[in-house]
């Protein structure tokens, strides 16, 4: 499938050369990186949304008790260390000493409670935490006490985990925000500070480094884990929705990074001796299908699983990849490709010859009668805008009586919070895509969580995913979690609580005299000039 809506490699650079220079106000350059993200921040707090662009704004400006390394294992970051006392049923965190929040105050224990407290009504696996939980508590100023019902083995996995929702340390008065409202404080203690009187939604953030910030003495290396050494003063993220004018900004030296160039654009990069194309995430990232099982049409089982037959991973990836089919990965289920838990429990209606005319014949089996449906999707995010189109697409071929609305990504993310129904500008689909780490298990796995009105948008309610997943917890070993996850996938696939469409292998370019990047996301730390 060609790619759809994106300049062709030579048109590509023919507007790059035509265009004229994208003009960046460049103070010290030596000392300023400049990045252009893969969309536009629209919300600023890591709890109320799983944006990807707000996880990676909030790694710049909060910081984590622990974190994880290249194994995926935790690391102490904040934490000076743990102590688990009564057979796993008392865990006591110290802070590291001299902690200090932006605004010069203390980063207390009391402030990492609150903190735990929000996290912990949003995460996947902040939410298993918190049914374990009898208390949480400030023993003093630099100790967390956690009172357990039952022992939590994945205590300190879940504070480290890096997938959406993350267990960011805010002041309390911040983290005392309802978790369903979104802050407007941000005040961090990470590595930056972030620039409140330079930030324009649309246009630019500005973050600048954290003098006071203090590194973690852990030597880890990996993801999140390890000393956090900024060797830039200021990062200005410049919004740039047009992909030929970054593109043209980065080869003249305007700008440094460029999150998510499209193939058309890498194709030009890699003829640049100048510019670095690399892949941005070690493993594959998934895409997914979001239904709303809360309202018509797809609050209908039937009429959820009759699209399985139409859907081709293939379709909806070369949208993304274009002509490198070695970037595509399909067959793909609920779980990364490529890490222990992946499988093929359940695939059968995803695998083998696709069938719109099957699709079609139990789209009418299922009831339909040409309700209305509602796809929303971004204009401006890569994956998501590429897939989107695909889906839109499939779904007019299909019949749908459909309602594409299309916007920035900051917009997609605020109206996919909505629960209410079409007549009132609630949605029908979505799709998106995620970091690897984000689909490794189910402890943190967002768009597995069935817990209806607890569960990501989309709310489905199954009983048994969540009984499964509480079993998973609690497996002996990898084997244990393994058959687990089978089954996860085989009740998730039954009940279409999403569709995979696939998986890719993201890429970014950045100019060639940046080294030690962190591989993974978007990562400000230890990145350097040569």
């Amino acid at each position: 499938m060609k790619r759809r809506d994106l300049l062709s490699a030579p048109a590509a650079l023919g507007v790059a050369a035509a265009l004229p220079r994208f003009a960046i106000a460049q103070p010290a350059a030596s000392r300023v990186l400049r990045f252009v993200p893969q969309s536009n921040l629209g919300s600023l707090d890591p709890v109320w949304t799983t944006a990807n662009v707000t996880r990676n704004h909030a790694f710049m400006i909060y910081d984590t008790l622990y974190g994880l390394d290249e194994q995926f294992q935790p690391q102490p970051q904040m934490a000076e260390g743990h102590t688990v006392e009564d057979d796993g049923r008392l865990w006591t965190i110290t802070l590291r000493s001299g902690l200090r929040f932006h605004d010069g105050e203390p980063v207390r224990a009391r402030d990492c409670v609150a903190s735990i407290n929000r996290w912990m009504k949003r995460s996947p696996s902040g939410q298993a935490l918190a049914l374990a939980l009898e208390e949480i508590s400030a023993a003093d100023d630099r100790r967390i006490r956690f009172r357990l019902q039952r022992p939590f083995p994945r205590l300190v996995q879940s504070l480290a985990a890096a997938t959406n929702p993350i267990a960011f340390i805010m002041p309390e008065r911040v983290a005392q925000t309802d978790p369903f409202k979104q802050i407007t404080d941000n005040i961090g203690s990470g590595p930056f500070r972030f620039k409140a009187d330079e930030y324009n939604s649309g246009s630019r953030v500005v973050y600048e480094r954290n003098a006071d910030y203090s590194p973690t003495p852990v030597a880890a290396h990996g993801l999140t884990a390890g000393p956090k050494q900024v060797f830039f003063d200021r990062v200005e993220w410049n919004i740039i929705t047009d992909a030929a004018t970054s593109a043209a900004a980065l080869q003249s030296g305007e700008i440094d990074w460029f999150e998510q160039p499209p193939p058309e654009i890498q194709m030009l990069f890699a003829r640049d001796r100048n510019i670095s194309v690399t892949g941005m995430d070690p493993l594959p990232m998934p895409a997914l299908l979001r239904l709303n099982h809360l309202h018509p049409p797809f609050n209908n089982k039937k009429l959820r699983q009759a699209l399985l037959p139409a859907i081709n991973q293939g379709d909806f990836m070369a949208s993304v990849v274009g002509d490198s089919p070695e970037n595509v990965v399909t067959g793909t289920g609920v779980f990364t490709p490529g890490t222990p838990l992946a499988n093929q429990a359940g695939l059968e209606p995803l695998m083998g010859e696709r069938s719109l005319d099957r699709a079609r014949a139990l789209i009418r089996e299922a009831g339909y009668n040409n309700e209305l449906m509602r796809l929303i999707g971004p204009t401006d995010i890569l994956a998501p805008t590429a897939i989107t189109q695909v889906a839109a697409d499939l779904f007019r071929r299909l019949g749908f009586n459909m309602d594409l609305a299309l916007s920035d990504w900051g917009t997609v993310v605020q109206r996919r919070a909505s629960r209410e129904p079409l007549d009132k500008g609630g949605w029908s689909a979505f799709l998106t895509s995620f970091s690897s780490f984000d689909w490794i298990d189910p402890a943190a796995h967002a768009a597995l969580r069935a817990n209806g009105a607890g569960a990501w948008p989309g709310w489905p309610e199954v009983p048994r995913i969540e009984a499964l997943r509480d079993q998973w917890f609690n497996a002996p070993d990898l084997a244990a979690q393994k058959r687990i996850a089978e089954e996860i996938q085989r009740v998730a696939l039954e009940e279409v609580l999403f569709i995979p469409v696939g998986a890719y292998r993201s890429i970014t370019a950045l100019r060639a005299n940046l080294r030690d990047r962190v591989p993974g996301f978007a990562i400000f730390w230890n990145i350097k000039q040569a």
